[in-house]
């Protein structure tokens, strides 16, 4: 079914945008996203307005305004509705909700503490639309912490593949600057799909901080655990070896890469040594690495000992992926698969840079990683799960 949109309105809203006058944006703004949810409710209904056709889901019921604080403005919005047993509100104004919300609270709580007064307020203005209150503030959290910490409690189940990564941030505790630990955990489905299963933020021990963030899981019902890569995060093995004990662990084998350059003694041997240790990754099987990696620890006994001697107590903590499938070693040698997770969070929370305090961390990390975990569920399939393991070796 195709869509046709008024090719004069597409020049309206092009003249709009670029008008330099402030009220001509937001016409444009409002043109452009009024268009899109009316083109998204027909691709709902799989039916243009008064077509005939078997496949109908529902009929449009008109539209409703909608009146929402933007960095321009209050923009107001004719939202579609529709009657029938199909479900619809507009992406466009439905998706990213959350974290906008999360940050908008985050930078108004700084704006409300006193945290570089002038400067936040500024932000709170553009971000927000109209200056706040602490009474605004609060009740605001109170509604969105209420749904995220559904999110984060909700139940979980069998997930055979584990990845894990950790990273800080910056925030005020009891007035003074403190690393904040953010523990996220992803899993691969039965069928093959990528899920946040937590997220946990403390300033608490690493050992401690991890064995309740695995706790956590466990006791929400995360099973069938298989496989666990990650980097090796300190305090993280014993946690590791505590809740998930027999099940086996991949370092990851990017960071070990990385990790390696620490010992290289000459800078002239960086790019020699990076491209050996890769050459170990790149083997078919776990026997195969392991002779490649005694060709590397001869080769550089000598003019390398420091670096021998951390391959040989650390490389092999790389070779469990050989376990599984070859179909999915690539995807599961490393915990690059949070990446670009943690870009996005980085993006995300460097606008606040340092936040009031740790419910404030954890509100915009939750916001995101629910979001960015529903388009992985409902998006394309990351493994195929039905491939069973090789036969060991």
């Amino acid at each position: 079914m195709a869509h046709h949109t008024d090719p004069e309105l597409l020049n309206n809203v092009l003249q709009l945008l670029t008008d330099q006058d402030h009220t001509g944006f937001a016409e444009g703004l409002r043109l452009l996203v009024n268009e899109a949810m009316r083109v998204e409710r027909h691709q709902v209904l799989q039916a243009q307005p008064y077509e005939r056709t078997d496949s109908r889901l529902g009929y449009a019921n008109g539209f409703k305004p909608k009146t929402l604080a933007s960095r321009v403005g209050p923009i107001t919005f004719r939202v579609p509705q529709v009657r029938g047993e199909t479900p619809f509100y507009p992406s466009a104004l439905d998706k990213g909700i959350r974290s906008e919300q999360a940050l908008k609270l985050a930078m108004a709580e700084m704006y409300v503490q006193g945290v570089s007064t002038r400067k936040v307020s500024a932000i709170v203005e553009e971000l927000c639309g109209h200056s706040v209150s602490s009474s605004q503030v609060s009740d605001c959290a109170k509604l969105l912490d209420a749904e995220l910490q559904k999110w984060r409690d909700r139940p979980l189940s069998s997930c055979p593949y584990l990845v894990l990564d950790a990273r800080y941030e910056k925030v005020r505790h009891a007035g003074q600057l403190r690393d904040c630990a953010v523990l996220v955990a992803m899993g691969i489905t039965p069928a093959g799909k990528r899920v946040i299963l937590g997220v946990s933020v403390a300033l608490s021990e690493a050992e401690v901080h991890w064995r309740a963030f695995f706790q956590s899981l466990v006791q929400r019902g995360l099973s069938g655990v298989t496989y666990i890569v990650s980097d090796d995060h300190p305090g993280m093995a014993a946690a590791r070896k505590a809740v998930f004990g027999a099940v086996p662990w991949q370092r990851c084998q990017f960071h070990l890469q990385q990790n390696a350059q620490a010992y290289v003694p000459r800078l002239d041997q960086r790019a020699e040594s990076a491209a050996a240790i890769h050459s170990v990754f790149e083997c078919t099987s776990r026997p195969a690495a392991e002779q490649r990696l005694k060709e590397i620890i001869a080769h550089y006994a000598k003019s390398a000992p420091k670096l021998v001697a951390w391959l040989e107590e650390n490389l092999p903590q790389g070779f469990t992926v050989f376990t599984l499938p070859a179909a999915h070693q690539k995807r599961m040698r490393t915990s690059n698969a949070l990446e670009r997770v943690n870009q996005e969070l980085k993006r995300r929370t460097r606008v606040a840079r340092v936040f009031p305090n740790e419910l404030s961390l954890l509100r915009l990390i939750t916001a995101l990683l629910c979001e960015t975990s529903d388009d992985w569920e409902t998006g394309k399939i990351y493994l195929n799960m039905e491939i069973q393991n090789p036969p060991s070796v």
